[in-house]
C-alpha cells in the first residue's frame, strides 16, 4: 500500500519564484536593486494615482513589503525598464524603500510591450485612454511579430487582423472593439480627457476620431460655449460634415445647438391605457390608435 504523501510533499514549492508560478529559466534571477535603478516604460499608457487603491497598495508594501517583485529589463544606458509594477514601485518610494526585489527579463522590445499590456490589463478598472494607447501599443508589437515570422505568406491586413484577435482575447474584447478602442488615440488630449471622465460618451468618440485635429479643435470651442456635448447621431453628423469639407465652427454650432432641447421619454402606466382598451386589443393596435388620435390634435390644433 502506498503511503499517502504530505502536503508540503505534494505542493514541493521550494521559492518565492514556485509559489508565483514564476520560471526561472525563461525569466531570469530575482533580486534586490535599488530603487534608483528602475526606470518606467517607454510610453507607458497606464497612469499611476494617488488614489484610495494607491494607499491600500502603500499600507501593504509598509506592513509586508513586496510581495510580488517587480518585472524589469535591462537598459542599454543602465537600470533597469520597468515592465510591471509601476504602481508598486510608487508605492515603496512613498514608503521609503531603498530596494525592491524584482524579476529580470530578456526581452525585446515587442516582447517587453506585450508583456507590460497583458500585466497591465488584469487590472479592475482601466480607463478608456488607457485601454487605447495599450491596444494600440500591442497591436503595432503583434504586427511586427507577424511580419517578422511570416513575411512570404502574410500581408499587411491579415496581420492586422489575426493580431487585433489576438489583442482583444486578453481583456475579452473583440477585435472590432479594440479598433474601436485605438480610434480613441485620434483624439485631442482635451477630448480623450472628456471620455476618461465620461463627459463624452464611448461611441460618439470614436465617430469623432475621424474628423481632422483643426476640426476637433473647432469643436471643443463650441462643446465650452455652448456647453453641449455631442450625442451618437450628432457625431455620425458631424463626421459627414467632415467629409464633405464643411465642418466650420458655424456648422457644429448649428448642429449642436438641439442638443439643449432635452429628450423625454414619456411612460404611461399599463393600467392608465387599460381603462380605454378591452384586454384582447393587441399592443399594436393600441399603439396605432394612439399615435393617429395625435395626429389629429395636431391637425386641429396645430400642436400641443
Amino acid at each position: 500500500m502506498a503511503v499517502k504523501k504530505t502536503l508540503p510533499e505534494r505542493v514541493q514549492l521550494k521559492n518565492l519564484d514556485s509559489l508565483f508560478g514564476i520560471n526561472q529559466e525563461q525569466t531570469g534571477q530575482v533580486l534586490e536593486v535599488s530603487i534608483r535603478d528602475l526606470f518606467p516604460f517607454q510610453n507607458h499608457p497606464f497612469k499611476v494615482l494617488d488614489d484610495d487603491k494607491m494607499l491600500q497598495t502603500v499600507d501593504s508594501i509598509r506592513e509586508n513589503g513586496i510581495l510580488v517583485p517587480i518585472m524589469v529589463r535591462n537598459r542599454l544606458k543602465g537600470g533597469y525598464e520597468v515592465i510591471s509594477g509601476h504602481r508598486r514601485k510608487h508605492a515603496a518610494e512613498i514608503v521609503g524603500l531603498e530596494t525592491v526585489p524584482v524579476i529580470i527579463r530578456d526581452l525585446t522590445d515587442d516582447e517587453a510591450v506585450i508583456a507590460m499590456v497583458d500585466a497591465n490589463l488584469q487590472r479592475e478598472e482601466i480607463l478608456p485612454s488607457e485601454k487605447a494607447y495599450a491596444y494600440k501599443m500591442k497591436l503595432d508589437a503583434l504586427s511586427h511579430q507577424g511580419k517578422k515570422e511570416d513575411l512570404a505568406a502574410s500581408t499587411q491586413v491579415g496581420w492586422k487582423s489575426e493580431s487585433a484577435n489576438k489583442v482583444g482575447e486578453t481583456a475579452g474584447d473583440s477585435k472590432n472593439q479594440v479598433r474601436r478602442y485605438i480610434r480613441l488615440t485620434e483624439l485631442l488630449p482635451e477630448l480623450l480627457e472628456m471620455v476618461d471622465n465620461k463627459k463624452l460618451k464611448f461611441n460618439p468618440a470614436v465617430e469623432i476620431s475621424y474628423i481632422s485635429p483643426n476640426e476637433q479643435c473647432l469643436l471643443l470651442e463650441v462643446i465650452k460655449v455652448d456647453n453641449v456635448v455631442p450625442s451618437l447621431a450628432q457625431a455620425h453628423q458631424i463626421k459627414k460634415l467632415s467629409q464633405e469639407k464643411s465642418c466650420t465652427k458655424e456648422a457644429l454650432h448649428a448642429l449642436l445647438s438641439v442638443a439643449s432641447i432635452k429628450e423625454r421619454n414619456v411612460v404611461i402606466k399599463h393600467e392608465v391605457i387599460m381603462q380605454y382598451f378591452p384586454a384582447e386589443v393587441s399592443d399594436a393596435e393600441i399603439e396605432s390608435l394612439i399615435v393617429r388620435l395625435l395626429e389629429d390634435h395636431r391637425k386641429k390644433h396645430g400642436g400641443i
